[in-house]
């Protein structure tokens, strides 16, 4: 008989998505088994679940996602790009309206890979799951943590069958995404709430799958149309993501006042005459739907500060949505799941698994990317009419006036176009866009012309059926 480990060998992680599942694959080998909490049945093939309603949307992981994910599981890029998962250089494959007017395609400083959500996570999944050391417990809800203010020793979890049980554990993850229940959880063993904040754009999301024109099932670019928040209007934008099998996956969404409607009927008319462009509705007018719209409106930026806690307990950890939830239109959720899953990884070989103070030193560490991800989103989002309760702060206006210098300054200069990329990619952190020689570029603005319409070439615009 298998002799079972100690529970303070054991680790706990709570959600099997994305980022639960590469936190599991972050501590296999680390501890002598890792358990996976999941509230629903996990599908053995690329498929949709119920508690997953946000896979019907755009998603990318950006190349310091890709990265970080391809360090922890490695062969699981080669495997998403076998499966038909796109590999898209930045800036070279990105048609991009932005406020100031179309960036230009400069050679590639960074990439980001798009697959359906489906996809990604079930390659993900098998390679997690490939490790005999790794165990899913599928239809079974957290109910809270054992243990104290200084210590949670397991989780209280409860089976399909209505069953409860603790189980115990060494060091307990919590990734179960935007209702995470840890602020509850721990004001139940005793800990103060901690500090919070909510830009809530009233943003509503819709989503449709397209069959690409024949030409253009293959090296097609993404196409981005981003709102103007400096003209007074809703926030209205668009994504054409090329994903497998020469589909197009095409996110419209609009900020409060301006949002699109779940109906098949009104996608393509939205995209034509709402958008700043009409690009994208001309590209759909041209393509085959396939699914009807997929619609939403769990879209608030909202971010725990976990790290300023004046006490932490000792073997548990928050990462993901569950700590920090952005507007899904700038693409980092997932990227910085899977920069905190690495980090987890680096400091639990350095300091020991189930070490005292380890939980603390990783939720400190992980808000660094998330305060990269987390100033980009509500760089913009924050000025939206009634975002906030008190509007922008002080900070925040410095922010998005600089930012927006940059972006207007990238529109024609390749240089800063790639510091750009550095930090949205989360290759590099934010330090490098202040640099003397960034400043000074950012002063003068950009050193070409502004461009009149859509950098498509002229072979793409007959693949897509547009000449």
């Amino acid at each position: 008989m298998t002799e079972r480990p100690s529970p303070a060998r054991v680790a706990v992680v709570l959600g099997g998505s994305h980022t639960g599942m590469l936190a599991a694959g972050a501590l296999a080998g680390l501890a002598d088994r890792v358990v996976i909490v999941e509230r629903d049945e996990l599908p053995a093939t690329p498929a949709p679940r119920k508690g997953l309603p946000q896979a019907g949307h755009a998603h990318m992981l950006w190349s310091g996602g890709v990265r970080a994910a391809e360090e922890l599981l490695p062969g699981v890029t080669g495997a998403l790009l076998n499966a038909g998962a796109r590999r898209a250089p930045v800036t070279t494959d990105v048609v991009a309206l932005s406020a100031h007017g179309w960036f230009r395609r400069w050679p590639e400083s960074h990439h980001v890979v798009l697959a359906g959500r489906d996809l990604l996570d079930a390659t993900i999944r098998a390679h997690v799951l490939a490790d005999d050391r790794v165990e899913v417990l599928e239809g079974t809800e957290v109910l809270g943590l054992a243990g104290s203010a200084k210590a949670v020793t397991g989780v209280r979890v409860r089976a399909r069958d209505g069953r409860e049980r603790t189980l115990d554990a060494g060091m307990v993850v919590d990734a179960t995404g935007r209702g995470s229940g840890a602020p509850r959880w721990l004001a139940a063993l005793g800990l103060p709430a901690p500090e919070r904040r909510q830009v809530d754009t009233g943003l509503a999301y819709a989503s449709r799958l397209y069959l690409a024109p024949d030409g253009a099932r293959d090296g097609f670019p993404v196409v981005n149309v981003a709102p103007d928040p400096r003209d007074g209007s809703p926030g209205r934008a668009g994504f054409l993501l090329p994903i497998e099998n020469g589909r197009w996956i095409v996110t419209l969404n609009g900020t409060r006042g301006g949002e699109p409607t779940s109906a098949n009927a009104d996608f393509l008319p939205f995209a034509r005459e709402r958008l700043r462009h009409p690009l994208i509705g001309d590209l759909l007018a041209r393509a085959e739907p396939l699914s009807d719209v997929a619609f939403t409106r769990a879209t608030v930026n909202r971010r725990y500060f976990y790290e300023r806690m004046p006490a932490w307990p000792d073997h548990f950890t928050v990462l993901g949505d569950a700590l920090a939830a952005y507007n899904p239109v700038y693409g980092h959720g997932l990227a910085v799941g899977a920069q905190s899953a690495l980090l987890l990884r680096e400091l639990t070989r350095r300091h020991g698994f189930g070490a005292s103070g380890l939980s603390r030193r990783v939720q400190k560490a992980v808000a660094r990317p998330v305060s990269a991800a987390w100033d980009f989103a509500i760089g913009q989002d924050v000025f939206y009419p009634g975002a906030t309760e008190d509007g922008p702060t002080v900070r925040d206006r410095l922010v998005a006036a600089y930012v927006s210098r940059l972006m207007y300054t990238a529109t024609g200069n390749g240089r800063i176009a790639r510091r750009v990329t550095d930090v949205t990619s989360l290759e590099r952190r934010a330090e490098v866009l202040l640099t003397p020689s960034v400043l000074l570029a950012a002063l003068v603005g950009p050193l070409q012309p502004a461009l009149t319409g859509p950098p498509l070439t002229a072979e793409e615009l007959k693949k897509a059926g547009l000449r």
